[in-house]
């Protein structure tokens, strides 16, 4: 039986420890340790390893609080899982990469190891794949990359595209003129720049025709020169659309194409043109892939379970179908 004394400044004891303490029984289960805390100084018994990692654990998330970060669910259960590998020293060193801040100031960071090398795709190659399930930050990272990148001068403009196909419903004829009809299509690329850049800021540089947000099939015929281009829902592309797309990226431009395998609303049996790129693609320098898992997942710690039960269902009815396809083959 092992003790670890940890002592925990006052003033970051409640984000350290969560809302009833409710961290620091995470933490209990997860190392099956006892925390016992007095007068700022806590008391880890358990076994030697579960001591140690949940003392590391601790201490990321004390460094975390230091730093002026409020303590999620998330970044508790991302420093555990961390910990299982040895790596949840580097919670913290990811902490130290700010893209940018929000209009409120609120600072724009990658908060995972996937999350981080995404970022860091975007900033070496003039086009990055970020491929994941929902929640993995690949459009908001993208976005501030292009904010920033903009704001600092390094491209003149800032091209929002994103197929416009309905997510599973027939929306019929919509009122109104043609911008009224694509921008429920296009309203997440909104939200998120109405909140790193501020709605006034938007419009101001929207008039001059230095952000545009537009449909995917308005890209067609242009080159994109000196501007960084973002393509959202890549999957629900066709692989002519994703060619076309491609190939209008011009000199001083940046290229980032986010999208989610399980999420395609593709007529059935259609081919998605980001599966396409990644099989022709995936061996041509300065175009990085980046591969996001539910372990990105920065939402709600429900959605990371949501995701991990869809893919487990997906991969039991893929198993299913080989099997089945195996035994009418060998009944042919």
């Amino acid at each position: 039986m092992a003790e670890i004394l940890l002592e925990v400044p006052i003033e970051y004891e409640k984000n350290v420890c969560g809302e009833l303490d409710a961290y620091l029984k995470k933490i209990e289960r997860s190392f099956r340790v006892s925390i016992f805390e007095r007068n700022g100084d806590f008391k880890i018994i358990g076994d030697d390893a579960g001591c140690a990692r949940a003392a590391s654990v601790f201490g990321s998330l004390l460094e975390l609080a230091k730093r002026g970060n409020t303590i999620m669910e998330q970044n508790v259960d991302y420093a555990i899982a961390l910990s299982m590998e040895d790596k949840e020293k580097e919670i913290v060193e990811i902490d130290k990469d700010i893209i940018c801040r929000t209009v409120m100031g609120k600072p724009v960071k990658p908060k995972t190891i996937g999350q981080k090398s995404y970022v860091d795709s975007i900033r070496k190659n003039m086009i990055t794949f970020g491929i994941g399930p929902a929640g993995t930050g690949k459009t908001y990272l993208a976005m501030a990359m292009a904010i920033q990148a903009f704001k600092d001068g390094e491209v003149q403009r800032i091209i929002l595209t994103r197929p416009a196909i309905e997510a599973g419903e027939k929306l019929g004829f919509l009122p109104g003129d043609l911008q009224s009809k694509i921008d429920p299509y296009l309203r997440p690329l909104y939200d998120a720049l109405y909140q790193i850049m501020g709605a006034e800021s938007y419009l101001h540089n929207s008039e001059k025709g230095l952000i545009e947000v537009a449909p995917l099939a308005y890209m067609r015929g242009r080159t994109l020169d000196n501007a960084f281009v973002i393509l959202d829902e890549a999957q629900n592309t066709t692989p002519a659309q994703m060619k076309m797309f491609l190939t209008r990226i011009g000199f001083g431009s940046k290229a980032v194409i986010t999208g989610d395998r399980t999420q395609k609303d593709l007529p059935k049996d259609t081919v998605s043109g980001l599966e396409t790129a990644e099989r022709v693609l995936k061996n041509i320098d300065e175009i990085g892939f980046c591969e996001l898992s539910s372990k990105d997942v920065v939402r709600h710690p429900l959605v990371q379970k949501i995701v991990d039960a869809y893919e487990k269902y997906e991969k039991r009815l893929d198993s299913k179908d080989r099997n089945g396809n195996r035994r009418r083959f060998r009944e042919a």
